[in-house]
């Protein structure tokens, strides 16, 4: 039996800092994961995806931003159950929680953080005849690797923010890079919209729309596709095929807990700590739903952040806790003390 504070589903962004949040209230916390390694969605989808919106980062790949949190975490070290997947829970008696895995691996904590992302998913496939031949053959789903890609002819088919990203930064690395979207208008980003009609205009990426991709061609690894465009047919030479149509999220057994759950989002309440409908489980990140919510990893931040507190009130009732900034109070194990903090602060001054 793990025994901890908070167990944490999920060892995404979110459920990371999670961690760090809760270090700081010498908090225990442990994470189970359906995947092998720490990062999820980030490390298994698109490691080398750069992100824009993280406060401090004018740019950040999403690899490094897991490496930046994993260190971060390091020094509370927290304990990790990796390929296996939240399975059943039991609420005892005292309001404390027994998770058991698929594997049978069973967990007792006081309170329980869900940050599963989109939870257990798949990518959206085209209907496109043959389309499972070629998956791995010239057809992928995610950009795992770049450099798979390298002086290699890509088409990209997609209109939201994945497909924009990818088309601008593999324009760099790819010898051809083709986006074709069934509309004119795009789903993503105006930045990355306008960033995509610069770089056509430059030349460096071919834009077809409105278009849609209707047959794949190629003996043993594809070689080329057909495209409908407008009504009228085309092939063009490819070595890669990347429809990136978003993916296909699935709860997983979580969704069998009790939970209330809202369009394969769990409810929470916003207004004070992001607690479901069970007292005890929380839901924060990209899987929980509420009036105003934004799937952005800051804002997952931000709800770990108001969490942790109500964990602590509720292993610690009625004592009272006084928010210092770790500026100066300084991390054990970390940057020292407070004295060392301030020490640090007063050589600044000088």
């Amino acid at each position: 039996m793990i025994k901890t504070d908070i167990l944490i589903i999920g060892a995404g962004p979110t459920g990371l800092f999670t961690v760090f949040e809760a270090g700081l209230l010498k908090l225990k916390c442990h994470i189970i994961d359906g995947l092998p390694q720490p990062g999820g969605q980030l490390t298994e989808l698109y490691p080398k995806k750069p992100i824009f919106d993280i406060p401090g980062y004018p740019s950040v790949l999403a690899g490094d931003l897991v490496d930046n949190l994993m260190e971060q975490i390091k020094q509370f070290q927290p304990g990790f159950t990796l390929n296996e997947k939240a399975d059943t829970i039991q609420k005892l008696e005292d309001g404390t929680f027994i998770v058991t895995t698929d594997k049978g691996t069973q967990h007792h904590a006081n309170s329980i953080a869900i940050a599963g992302g989109l939870g257990s998913f798949e990518p959206r496939k085209p209907l496109i005849e043959d389309i499972e031949f070629y998956e791995d053959k010239g057809v992928e789903y995610f950009v795992k690797n770049p450099e798979l890609f390298r002086d290699k002819k890509i088409v990209i088919a997609g209109g939201g923010d994945s497909a924009l990203d990818w088309s601008v930064f593999l324009s760099n690395v790819a010898s051809e890079v083709t986006l074709i979207h069934r509309r004119n208008e795009f789903r993503g980003a105006l930045d990355s919209v306008e960033k995509v009609q610069e770089l056509k205009h430059a030349g460096k990426i071919h834009l077809i729309t409105p278009a849609e991709v209707v047959g794949l061609n190629g003996s043993e690894h594809l070689e080329s596709i057909d495209i409908d465009e407008n009504g009228a047919h085309r092939n063009i030479k490819t070595d890669y095929f990347i429809p990136l149509f978003g993916l296909t999220p699935k709860l997983g057994a979580i969704a069998n807990w009790g939970l209330e759950i809202e369009k394969n989002a769990i409810k929470v309440n916003n207004a004070l700590d992001y607690q479901t409908n069970i007292d005890g489980i929380y839901a924060i990140g990209d899987v929980n739903t509420y009036p105003g919510k934004l799937k952005l990893i800051l804002c997952g931040f931000h709800e770990a952040t108001l969490m942790v507190q109500s964990v602590y009130q509720r292993m610690n009732p009625g004592k009272k806790h006084v928010l210092k900034y770790t500026t100066v109070s300084g991390i054990d194990g970390f940057d020292g003390t407070r004295k060392e903090a301030e020490k640090q602060v007063v050589k600044s001054i000088e």
